[in-house]
């Protein structure tokens, strides 16, 4: 198949730290223990690692090649100063490779392909997307546009997916076709199209709780902020307004990020009034596979999408797995794959993605759940990262 010989993980570097941590020429090792190469796996260096302020003009070197390599800044609180420096290094198999932290005189400019924003124009949508795949959730004027009766509005806490074909941005250009030409982006012209139905169902990720055997969902998110876009990441916080679930009031809030390379956006989801959480993908019209390892923490659902075919999955950090479950019920978009989770210290981490047959890089069940099982391993075993 056409596919990335190495898949992007949303990996927590486990930082070692070492009396060498303020070494002049900042040279590090990135040590990968897994027996399979690893690169388009995105690298944080957070502040606590490097024991120094992260300036505007930081890069990183490969001290193999002597070439600087893309790399981000983040301001993750939003104070103005930057907390982490992200790349994806490429590692061979139970192998590791030195990088050096840098002072560039002249910042390269590099394009911004992970991409989000809030889009006022179509309501308030907020959607994201990097190179393979695009999304979007809905705001509190759809909400209140539905609950109105006017046309045009949107009840869902679910995750809408947009099937892209292209490595290039395409939400402005398909906001920009469906609102202001004659064309639309639920017509495939070559770079996909929205033909996802989410409805009230949990689309790719949507949070429930579920109290004997009912599930309880919020309803449309209600702030949100833009924490950083670039060439390797785009993140976002999101909050909803409180929600009840069987007489139990919960709070909500989620920061959702997406990588270069990846298929699955990361969910850092905060909960207040729950023990567990579960995360769910549509079963459409329930002619698709449902498939789940408890084992590497994943659940899948392959399913024929139009003309094509569509897997969805969520992915699960071995200490947030709780179980997997299939929810079938006749009432409409209500029949859900579950991932159970357990809420620990108030947070649980999860992933969701989607790939599409057209894209030509998963052509089977068997292929994208492949690829799931992969990226489970990797997930649950990050690399590392050490001074010299």
């Amino acid at each position: 198949m056409n596919i990335q010989k190495t898949f992007t993980i949303f990996a927590s570097i486990i930082v070692l730290f070492s009396c060498n941590s303020k070494k002049e020429d900042a040279i590090f090792i990135v040590k990968n223990s897994l027996n399979v190469e690893r690169s388009f796996e995105t690298v944080s260096i957070d502040k606590k690692f490097y024991k120094k302020e992260i300036s505007d003009n930081v890069g990183i070197k490969d001290v193999t090649t002597g070439k600087i390599i893309t790399s981000q800044l983040v301001d993750n609180n939003g104070d103005g100063i930057k907390d982490e420096i992200i790349f994806q290094p490429k590692i061979a198999a139970n192998s590791k490779k030195e990088y050096q932290i840098v002072y560039l005189k002249e910042i390269p400019k590099k394009e911004v392909i992970c991409y989000s924003r809030f889009v006022p124009e179509r309501t308030d949508d907020y959607t994201w997307e990097n190179n393979k795949v695009a999304f979007r959730i809905f705001g509190p004027t759809a909400q209140k546009m539905k609950e109105d009766g006017v046309p045009g509005g949107t009840l869902s806490s679910g995750v809408d997916a947009w099937l892209k074909k292209v490595d290039y941005p395409i939400i402005n250009k398909w906001y920009h076709k469906e609102l202001q030409t004659n064309g639309s982006y639920h017509e495939d012209n070559g770079e996909g199209l929205d033909n996802f139905h989410v409805g009230v169902s949990r689309g790719v990720g949507g949070t429930a709780i579920k109290k004997d055997t009912t599930f309880f969902y919020s309803k449309n998110y209600t702030k949100w902020k833009t924490i950083t876009t670039g060439p390797i990441r785009t993140s976002f916080y999101v909050e909803y307004a409180d929600w009840d679930a069987a007489g139990n009031t919960i709070k909500e809030s989620k920061i959702i990020s997406l990588d270069f390379g990846n298929y699955f956006s990361k969910f850092n989801c905060t909960i207040k009034g729950a023990n567990s959480i579960s995360a769910g993908l549509t079963l459409h019209e329930k002619d698709g596979k449902v498939t789940s390892n408890t084992e590497e923490g994943w659940t899948s659902y392959w399913q024929p999408h139009g003309d094509s075919e569509l897997g969805t999955a969520i992915i699960v950090p071995e200490n947030y797995i709780s179980s997997f479950e299939k929810y079938d019920t006749p009432i409409v978009d209500l029949s859900n794959a579950y991932a159970n989770l357990k809420v620990m210290n108030q947070q649980v981490t999860y992933f969701s993605g989607f790939g599409w047959k057209e894209r030509g890089e998963f052509n089977s069940q068997q292929e994208w759940e492949e690829y799931v099982s992969s990226f489970s391993k990797k997930t649950n075993s990050p690399m590392t990262l050490e001074w010299r």
